[in-house]
Formats: C-alpha cells, structure tokens, sequence
C-alpha cells in the first residue's frame, strides 16, 4: 500500500492560488517579516509549525486543518465517485426565472442612472444659485 504524506506547504500553495493571490500579496499579508522568498520556501516544507499554519490559514480564510489535511487525489476521487453520471449533476432546479431577473436588474439601473441625473441636474442649479450672488 502506498501511503503518501501529506504536504502541507504544498497545500498552501494550492489554495492560494486557487484563490488568486500572488505570492509577493501574499507576503506582505504575512507581515513585515515575510519576503517573497520566505513564502516560496514556506510552501516548499513539508510541515508547517502550528502559528504559523494558523496565520496561513487566517489569511486564506480556511481551517488549518484543511491545509494540513487536504489530499488532491482523495478530493478527485470522492468528485468521480460522487457524480457518476451527468444527469445527477444537472438535477438542480433555478429558484428564479433568469429573463425576469435580467429585466428587473435592468430596471434598476435605469432608475439609479435617472436619480444619478437628478442629482446631477439638483447641484448644477445650486452651483448656478452661487455664481449669481
């Protein structure tokens, strides 16, 4: 049996990037102590001392124990086991009518772009009202 050990930098790095956070942000996240370089390190160990996987994971907004504990190949397995054919992933029903929904959104944006243009129209008179004193 081949047991693979989980590799906690690695996992950072994942999430982080499935996030779309760059490694330089995330530097300066971490604080004035980290650099560019300490996080690529950082995501190349292995394992993590427990404050700083906490800061880690407060940033990524994650439990640490996702980050010590996720496996990729376990994550894809329970995806291809779950749905096994198409029809269980298409078996959900829209709780809204998107035509009515793209009208009413519509709606409203026309009706902020007119009081956008009242107001507009309400200062050009004040500034009007001042220039004549």
């Amino acid at each position: 049996m081949n047991v693979r050990k989980k590799h906690t930098g690695r996992n950072i790095k994942r999430f982080r990037e499935l996030l779309g956070i760059r490694q330089d942000t995330f530097a300066r996240r971490l604080g004035q102590d980290w650099t560019l370089q300490k996080v690529i390190l950082l995501e190349q160990r292995e394992v993590i001392e427990e404050p700083i996987l906490e800061q880690v994971a407060d940033i990524l907004q994650l439990p640490a124990e996702v980050l010590r504990n996720f496996e990729e190949g376990e994550a894809v397995n329970i995806i291809a086991n779950t749905f096994q054919d198409e029809s269980i992933a298409l078996a959900f029903e829209c709780s809204f009518n998107a035509p009515d929904k793209i009208v009413q959104l519509y709606e409203e944006k026309i009706a902020l772009y007119k009081h956008m243009l009242q107001e507009k129209e309400e200062q050009v008179t004040h500034l009007e009202g001042l220039l004549r004193k």
